[in-house]
């Protein structure tokens, strides 16, 4: 089953015009699949203005979509009491750091995926509670993996984790596995956050483990944890902790975060396909509240997780 078209109040994130070999696209904060403007003139012209508008106000939209054609159908202005509600439930995250640029091509896996090289971010600060092995973070992984909606059997938590919808939902499906990693395994967790957000860029995944199809981003998310692993060399052992991330959407185990962040920039589906930047932050981060990636909402009570959890249990990717 695919999604079906959907009306909701979102943020805008950017517009993004027509060019000579792409469509227009609308990006929205609440969404990670980016939306092609209608491709009529008239439509074009009247959806792109309301939208326009909009963003210049900084003021919320109720959109029209139809997520499985990946299409904005309409655009309305919500009402004042609307706009009051919708923006009274938000909660911005603190201790927000700015996204890095990335050349992912040129990235060196053998030290870029050190926490204490490298990857100097002020999350890493937050916390120390550090996973002690790799094994470990493989029955994290599996155990997170197990709850997926596609699978027969009630999970075994409290809403099943619809991983076999690849389109959208990152930013929820992180955010249950957050609460799995810190609230039953008792181990730090970032989120990395990964972006395209400069010119036409944009992230590109083969959805391989879900039917194989195509699927494009404007950004991503996904838990990070600290993984302790021991490596011998010669007669001398010695231990290092590395950023991995849980990501059973695209993944059959725990990943380098060199590799999470190649696997967005799949040629086979868009040869232009790049990530911009990436940035790690708080687990409390829940998705961008911004184009840049400089803001973040926050879901405190996993009231819009288990929403959206919910929302897509039974759709499917392909």
């Amino acid at each position: 089953m695919r999604a079906t078209e959907d009306s909701e109040i979102l943020t805008l994130a950017a517009v993004r015009d027509p060019s000579k070999d792409r469509p227009g696209y609308a990006l929205f904060n609440e969404r990670q699949q980016l939306f092609e403007l209608p491709r009529a003139k008239r439509q074009h012209e009247s959806v792109s203005r309301r939208l326009r508008e909009a963003h210049e106000a900084t003021r919320p939209v109720r959109v029209m979509t139809d997520p499985a054609a990946g299409l904005v159908r309409a655009v309305e202005h919500p009402s004042d009491r609307e706009v009051d509600a919708f923006l009274e439930r938000r909660v911005l995250a603190e201790d927000v750091e700015a996204p890095h640029r990335i050349d992912v091509a040129s990235l060196d896996p053998t030290t870029f995926n050190i926490v204490d090289l490298e990857l100097r971010w002020h999350a890493f600060n937050l916390c120390r509670r550090t996973i002690p092995s790799y094994k470990k973070a493989k029955e994290v992984f599996d155990y997170c993996a197990a709850q997926s909606c596609h699978l027969p059997g009630p999970p075994d938590i409290s809403h099943c984790i619809p991983f076999q919808y690849v389109i959208d939902g990152c930013y929820a499906r992180a955010h249950k596995m957050r609460q799995i990693i810190e609230e039953e395994y008792n181990y730090c967790s970032e989120k990395v956050f990964s972006f395209a957000n400069q010119n036409n860029d944009t992230l590109a995944v083969k959805a391989n483990m879900w039917g194989g199809c195509c699927v494009f981003w404007w950004y991503h998310v996904a838990p990070l944890v600290r993984v302790r692993v021991r490596l011998q060399f010669l007669s001398f052992s010695f231990q290092i902790v590395l950023a991995m991330v849980i990501d059973p959407s695209m993944f059959t185990k725990p990943v380098l975060l060199s590799t999470w962040l190649g696997a967005q920039q799949s040629r086979t589906c868009d040869e232009d396909a790049n990530v911009s930047m990436y940035s790690i932050q708080p687990s409390s981060a829940y998705w961008p509240a911004n184009y840049a990636g400089t803001a973040f909402d926050t879901d405190p009570d996993y009231s819009k997780t288990h929403s959206t959890l919910v929302n897509y249990k039974n759709l499917t990717t392909c």
